[in-house]
């Protein structure tokens, strides 16, 4: 099991979806990829294949020691402190949901920190109805995966229970989980000093974010803050 309660062993089962070809179509060839929160290299590897030089970040030593073809860095992404800066920066895995402002904040730091200044960002967000019409199932080469349920734990924060169903075995999790309406969404990026380019996806759940620098930096917070002025203050 990882410091975050994630077991090993499912995670090397957990089939990669789409996500290499999203990043493949937002990203120049061969770019250098800072990406955080690597696991065991899901996403990592057919990045590799393609020729992407990556660097997987986690703070599990046990994920990483499944990661194959990438320079490997253990500790939490939030602490993350390297002397360079990188094409991309990649948050996936729906990080950017944390119920934590604090550590929020420090992600999306960290994204900005590490991401060179023509370089961009890559975040994996929730889709708008991901806390709906629950339980929902969907089916994984040799698996399931079973979202039950969402309950509300506090303002702006789910309690998010999941089961991952194999013939051999059952996994459960369970984790918290702060939805973000778009508005929010961009406005948090603004804050860190990043700024959203596009929506790779129909669903929105992939956004480009490119750094903001000098005075136009200034000049977005008040652009996004207005637009998002009508959002639920909850979900921020």
């Amino acid at each position: 099991m990882t410091p975050d309660g994630c077991a090993v062993e499912l995670y090397e089962r957990l089939p990669v979806g789409d996500e290499p070809d999203v990043i493949e179509g937002a990203v120049p060839a061969r770019a250098r990829i800072l990406e955080l929160g690597s696991g065991v290299g899901r996403v990592t590897h057919p990045l590799v294949e393609r020729g992407f030089t990556v660097t997987a970040v986690d703070e599990s030593r046990q994920m990483l020691e499944r990661v194959r073809g990438a320079r490997t860095v253990c500790g939490p992404i939030e602490e993350l402190e390297l002397d360079e800066r990188f094409d991309v920066v990649l948050l996936g895995s729906f990080l950017i949901h944390t119920g934590d402002l604090e550590v929020r904040r420090r992600l999306l730091r960290a994204c900005r920190q590490h991401v060179a200044d023509d370089g961009c960002v890559l975040i994996q967000r929730e889709s708008e109805d991901r806390h709906e019409n629950l339980p929902r199932e969907r089916e994984i080469t040799g698996g399931v995966i079973r979202v039950v349920s969402s309950e509300p734990v506090r303002p702006g924060v789910r309690s998010v229970h999941v089961e991952y169903l194999f013939p051999d075995v059952r996994w459960t999790q369970t984790f918290l989980s702060r939805p973000l309406t778009t508005g929010a969404f961009e406005l948090a990026l603004a804050e860190a000093g990043l700024a959203v380019d596009s929506y790779l996806t129909g669903d929105r759940t992939w956004a480009r974010a490119l750094p903001v620098t000098g005075p136009s930096r200034a000049a977005l917070l008040p652009r996004v803050g207005k637009r998002a002025a009508g959002a639920d203050a909850a979900t921020g």
